[in-house]
C-alpha cells in the first residue's frame, strides 16, 4: 500500500523547530526512520491548496494540470469559479452543500452548484496511472476535510470523501458514487463530530514548555465568533451556529478525519491483496488554524503536538493491519505560510497587508486609462493572483494588449506592497527576463484559466481579506517561505536518510510511479528521487 499524507499549510521549517516536542510513532519516525528532505520546495508561483494538492497528484506544474488559484475567472461564463465545482454531479447528502452564512473558506462560497468532481484536472494523477497499471483493480482514495484536498489526490479513476460543514458528515458527489457504500453511512451514523460539543481545545501540555508559551494573549489574533483569541478555545454546543467550523479551527478535526481514515482502510481491505492500493490523507486544520492564529503561534504549536499524536495513531494502525514495512508512506505539504505581520513587527522586521480594493480607483490607473483612450473600469476583478483586464478591454481591437498589459504592470509596482506585476501578454510572447521569479509565473501559467497581470507582493505582505473576513495570515507568493515543504518518505524499503539537496514536490509523483512501477503522470515534469529506490 501506498499511503499519501498532505498536512495543509506544514512550512518546511516547522517539524524541526518542534521535533524534541514530538513521540515516537509521528513526526519522528518519518524524519528518523525515514528519508527527509530537508530543502523541499513548489516550483510554482501560486501557492495555495488546490495548485499545491494537485502538483503533488500529478507530479505537474500548474501550466499542465490546469488548476492554477483556489480561484479563477472564467471568461466564458462570465464569473469566477471554484476549482473542483462540477453542475452534473452533486453531492450524495442533501443540505451538505457549502453554507454561505457560516463558511469561512471564501474559494467554496464561489462555487454556483454543490457538485464536485476532478475533471477540471487537465492531466492524470499518480492513483489514476496506479489504476490503469492494475486494470482498475488498485484501491485508490481520497479523504480530507477540504474537498478540494480529497479530490485533487485521489485523481479521476479514484474515490474522494471530504467533511461538510453543513451536514457534520463525511460527504462525496454522484462523480464517484450512486448512493454511499454502507460503512460511510454507518461512520456518518455515530455521529463522531458532535462528541466533541461541549469540549474546549485545551494545551496538551502546560504552557511553559511550549516555545511560543507567551503568546497566548496577542491583539492581532482574531476572535472568530467566540472562539476565543486564547486558550482554552471552546467548542460550544452541537447545535451552535459554528460548531463544525470550529472543529476545523481545532486538532479535532484532524483527529475525526484520521478516524474516517482508519474506518476506510479496514472496510475496503487496503493492502489485503497483492495489488498496490493507494490513499491519499489531506489534514486541513493546519491550514486554518494558521489563517487564523500564525503559524508561529501558541495555537500553531500545541496543534503539531495534537497532529504528531494523530499521525502516530494513523500509522500505528497501518502497521497493525497492512505493516509499515508493506507500506511506503510519503508526506508532503501543498503550500508553507508567512508568518504574522504582528509577531515579525514584534521581531524588528517588516511586514503588513495589502489593501485590495484599489485596483479600479487609484490615480495610476486612471493615468492607464487617459493614455489609452479608455472609459469605465479597467478591471473586472481580481482573483488571486491575477488581475483580469474588463472584458471592454480585452475585446478592443485597436488596443494593443502587449503594450497595455506591460504600461499597467509598470504602474502597479508603484502600490503599497506590490513587488512584481507580470503581464500574461508578454508570458505568452515570451520577452520577460529569465530568473527564479518569472520561471515560477510561467509555471503558473494556462492561457484559459490565468489572468491578465499576476501580481506578486513585497515579502511578507498580503491581502488578509478574505471575503470579508479578516485572518492573521494568508499563503499564495513566490516566496521562499511559501514554497517551503517538507517531504518525507519512510517505510517499505526505506533506509533512514537526511537529504538537504534541494527537490520539489513535482519529484513526488514521478517517485511514487518509479517505485509502483507505472506510468508517470501525463503530465510530470519531475525527476525520480534516488534515495527512496536505495540509490
Amino acid at each position: 500500500m501506498i499511503l499519501q499524507i498532505t498536512v495543509d499549510q506544514l512550512r518546511g521549517d516547522m517539524p524541526a523547530r518542534h521535533r524534541s516536542q514530538f513521540g515516537e510513532g509521528g513526526f519522528r519516525y518519518l524524519m528518523e526512520a525515514g528519508i527527509h528532505y530537508t530543502n523541499a520546495h513548489h516550483t510554482h508561483a501560486n501557492t495555495e491548496t488546490i495548485v499545491g494538492h494537485t502538483t503533488l497528484a500529478t507530479g505537474a506544474n500548474p501550466a499542465a494540470h490546469g488548476m492554477v488559484g483556489n480561484l479563477w475567472y472564467d471568461r466564458s461564463s462570465g464569473r469566477t469559479v471554484y476549482n473542483i465545482e462540477d453542475p452534473d454531479f452533486s453531492i450524495l447528502t442533501s443540505g451538505a452543500d457549502v453554507d454561505d452564512e457560516t463558511e469561512i473558506d471564501p474559494t467554496q462560497r464561489a462555487a454556483k452548484t454543490d457538485g464536485r468532481s476532478p475533471r477540471a484536472i487537465l492531466t492524470s494523477t499518480f492513483g489514476d496511472e496506479l489504476a490503469v497499471n492494475t486494470a482498475g483493480a488498485a484501491k485508490v482514495f481520497g479523504v480530507s476535510i477540504k474537498d478540494r484536498g480529497a479530490v485533487a489526490m485521489a485523481g479521476h479513476a479514484g474515490k474522494a470523501f471530504w467533511f461538510s460543514k453543513s451536514a457534520g458528515e463525511f460527504v462525496t458527489s454522484n462523480y464517484y458514487y450512486d448512493a454511499y457504500p454502507s460503512w460511510v453511512d454507518e461512520w456518518n451514523a455515530r455521529r463522531l463530530p458532535f462528541s466533541y460539543a461541549g469540549q474546549s481545545w485545551e494545551l496538551l501540555n502546560p504552557v511553559e514548555t511550549y516555545l511560543f508559551g507567551n503568546d497566548n494573549d496577542q491583539g492581532y489574533k482574531p476572535d472568530f465568533a467566540g472562539f476565543g483569541s486564547t486558550f482554552p478555545h471552546p467548542m460550544g454546543a452541537a447545535d451552535g451556529r459554528y460548531f463544525t467550523t470550529f472543529l476545523t479551527l481545532s486538532p479535532f478535526g484532524d483527529q475525526m478525519t484520521a478516524d474516517f481514515a482508519k474506518t476506510l482502510i479496514d472496510a475496503e481491505g487496503l493492502g489485503d491483496d497483492d495489488v498496490t492500493d493507494f490513499l491519499a490523507v489531506s489534514f486541513s486544520v493546519t491550514d486554518y488554524i494558521g489563517h487564523f492564529f500564525g503559524p508561529s503561534s501558541l495555537e500553531a504549536e500545541d496543534n503539531l503536538l495534537h497532529l504528531d499524536r494523530t499521525l502516530a495513531d494513523l500509522l500505528s494502525f497501518v502497521d497493525a493491519e497492512v505493516g509499515l514495512e508493506h507500506t511506503l508512506v510519503v508526506l508532503s505539504s501543498d503550500h508553507g505560510a508567512p508568518d504574522a505581520p504582528g509577531h515579525l513587527r514584534a521581531l524588528g522586521m517588516p511586514g503588513g497587508y495589502v489593501t485590495p480594493d484599489q485596483w479600479n480607483t487609484a490615480a495610476a490607473v486612471q493615468r492607464i486609462k487617459e493614455r489609452f483612450g479608455l472609459s469605465g473600469d479597467l478591471f473586472v476583478g481580481y482573483d488571486h493572483p491575477y488581475l483580469n483586464l474588463s472584458d471592454a478591454v480585452r475585446n478592443n481591437p485597436e488596443l494593443d494588449r502587449v503594450a497595455l498589459e506591460t504600461a499597467i504592470a509598470d504602474e502597479l509596482v508603484s502600490f503599497e506592497g506590490v513587488a512584481y506585476a507580470v503581464p500574461s501578454a508578454r508570458l505568452r510572447e515570451g520577452s520577460l527576463p529569465d530568473n527564479a521569479l518569472t520561471r515560477a509565473v510561467l509555471n503558473n501559467y494556462h492561457p484559459d484559466r490565468s489572468g491578465d497581470i499576476y501580481l506578486v507582493f513585497q515579502p511578507e505582505w498580503f491581502i488578509n481579506d478574505m471575503d470579508g473576513l479578516s485572518v492573521t495570515v494568508t499563503h499564495g507568493s513566490p516566496w521562499r517561505y511559501d514554497t517551503f515543504v517538507p517531504i518525507m518518505f519512510a517505510g517499505h524499503g526505506v533506509k533512514p536518510r537526511q537529504v538537504a539537496r534541494r527537490v520539489h514536490t513535482v519529484d513526488v509523483a514521478m517517485t511514487l510511479s518509479a517505485v509502483a512501477e507505472t506510468r508517470p503522470p501525463s503530465g510530470a515534469a519531475g525527476d525520480v528521487l534516488l534515495e527512496v529506490l536505495g540509490q
